[in-house]
């Protein structure tokens, strides 16, 4: 007989298992999966291009943000990272996938000393592979914060319900007061399953990612204030910026 529920963390790993039941925890299954996506590189995926989200170039030409310490969650090939690095931020970014944080290491060392890959925090990124609920976790980690930005671009969509928990208190833990959190995630009625959370453990899956809408965003990072929610800019093949108009841009400040 097992009696092993004592805490949250206990708590989440269960609801893990339903969405992994091959591996000890839903991360394990799903780095395995996006290795394999990330392996392919040759394939027709908008975001393997690499330029950055137009809602973060906007963020910084209208000064809404400023170059300072930045974490990149769910960093892929590291378009986003290897721009903040070459727009003055200090970079750290983080995927689950080692296939990506490969990838995103050879743009690195190809972009030049000034973007450098594993190791150069000198106007560069640190890429890190694993868990962001985990490593910044660690207070003997360099990851444990604070950090002025947190940027996540398409992880957040990719969550089970339940992982929306570790992902405000990973907020709580490194965002600096007076720091900025950015997002882009699924749009409802564009992109995304729009099924109510239960359903997701009825039949567990994340149906290719989870739609949101402006309310549903509002509500879960209400402790932080919102500066702009609009969807993201649909950007044509030619242009130097990523945009894709089935996704939702949000920028929230943390209270000082």
């Amino acid at each position: 007989m097992d009696r092993d529920i004592r805490t949250v963390d206990d708590v989440l790993r269960l609801l893990d298992g339903l969405f992994a039941p091959e591996a000890d925890r839903w991360t394990e299954g799903a780095a395995a999966w996006w290795d394999g996506f990330y392996t392919e590189r040759d394939k027709s995926v908008p975001f393997f291009a690499a330029k950055p989200d137009e809602n973060l170039a906007s963020y910084l030409e209208r000064g809404l943000i400023a170059p300072g310490r930045a974490l990149d969650l769910g960093c892929g090939p590291g378009r986003n990272a290897l721009w903040l690095a070459a727009h003055g931020f200090d970079v750290d970014a983080v995927d689950l996938s080692l296939a990506a944080i490969a990838w995103a290491e050879e743009r690195a060392r190809q972009a030049g000393p000034g973007a450098a890959g594993a190791g150069d925090r000198v106007g560069g990124v640190r890429f890190h592979c694993g868990d962001a609920f985990t490593l910044t976790a660690d207070s003997t980690s360099e990851l444990c914060g604070p950090y002025d930005l947190v940027y996540d671009s398409g992880c957040f969509h990719h969550l089970p319900p339940h992982r929306r928990v570790s992902h405000l208190a990973l907020l709580e833990r490194v965002l600096a007061p007076g720091g900025h959190f950015a997002l882009t995630c699924f749009a409802a009625g564009r992109m995304g399953s729009e099924l109510p959370d239960a359903a997701f453990y009825r039949e567990p899956g994340l149906h290719g990612g989870l739609a949101y809408t402006p309310d549903s965003l509002r509500r879960i990072f209400g402790d932080l204030e919102e500066l702009e929610l609009r969807p993201m800019r649909q950007e044509p093949a030619d242009s130097a910026l990523f945009g894709e108009e089935f996704l939702w841009t949000a920028l929230f400040r943390r209270p000082a």
